[in-house]
């Protein structure tokens, strides 16, 4: 099973992933100019790191895994959400889209649509989740 995920992960990152996750990454960048962005610099990194290897990996609220609110799943994770999605989110919402429809044309693209698709939903809300590995079975 790793094997598989390795092979399509290597497919990913040569098809579209490294286009992506560099552009997690120069979000990021830009975040950390001010001392308010950074939360939201240091989310895209994780998540640029996402973009680059997403197969074996999914993302959950963190309210899920700790049984807790924090600062990024309660009111103020609202709010930094919709402050991301009007500065960023959209903007990397629709590369994911774009990189899904030009995958969705092939059937073996299907799998990378497919993270994409995944990958575009989290670029919308991405304050308050976290990413952990799937478990292997």
């Amino acid at each position: 099973m790793s094997l598989l995920r390795l092979i399509f992960n290597i497919a990913w990152f040569l098809m579209g992933g490294f286009i992506m996750g560099l552009a997690w990454w120069l979000v990021g960048l830009l975040c950390f100019i001010s001392i308010i962005g950074i939360p939201f610099g240091r989310a895209c990194f994780v998540i640029g790191e996402l973009a680059f290897w997403p197969f074996g990996q999914e993302t959950v609220n963190r309210k899920h895994i700790s049984g807790q609110e924090d600062i990024g799943t309660g009111t103020l994770g609202l709010v930094g959400n919709v402050i991301w999605f009007l500065c960023f989110g959209i903007w990397l919402a629709i590369g994911h889209l774009v990189h899904a429809l030009a995958c969705f044309v092939t059937i073996i693209g299907i799998p990378f649509a497919l993270q994409h698709l995944k990958l575009a939903l989290l670029s919308l809300t991405p304050i308050g989740q976290t990413v952990i590995a799937k478990p292997t079975y």
